[in-house]
This record gives C-alpha cells, sequence and structure tokens, in this order.
C-alpha cells in the first residue's frame, strides 16, 4: 500500500474507507468524520486529512497507510 507523509486527498481517503469522495467531503463538513478538517474559504471548502486521525478510524495503523 502507498505511504502517505502530511496529508491524504479526498479522493485518496475515499478509496481507502471504499466510499465516494462525495461522502468523505460531507462528513468532514458537517463534523461527522474524525479523521481531520473542513474549513470554508470565501465559497469555495478545504480539506486537511491525517494519515494519523484516519488510520485510528479505520482501525489499522496509519504508518500502513
Amino acid at each position: 500500500m502507498k505511504k502517505y507523509e502530511g496529508r491524504i486527498t479526498v479522493n485518496e481517503a475515499a478509496e481507502i474507507m471504499n466510499v465516494s469522495p462525495q461522502f468523505v467531503r460531507i462528513g468532514l463538513q458537517r463534523d461527522r468524520l474524525p479523521i481531520g478538517t473542513a474549513v470554508k474559504m470565501s465559497s469555495k471548502w478545504s480539506y486537511h486529512i491525517s494519515p494519523k486521525l484516519l488510520g485510528e478510524y479505520i482501525g489499522g495503523d496509519f504508518n500502513s497507510l
């Protein structure tokens, strides 16, 4: 599996979780997914997904992501 450093994109997180990118975006926007942060910048959203938090959420080791 690919090693991630720093950040994971919405599309990468969706693939790891086996869900759609929209699921990840909405989950972060509504503070329902504890894997990172969504911030509205003017009219666009910006996302930060932590490899450590994603690893913990899916029940794995973030070093294996």
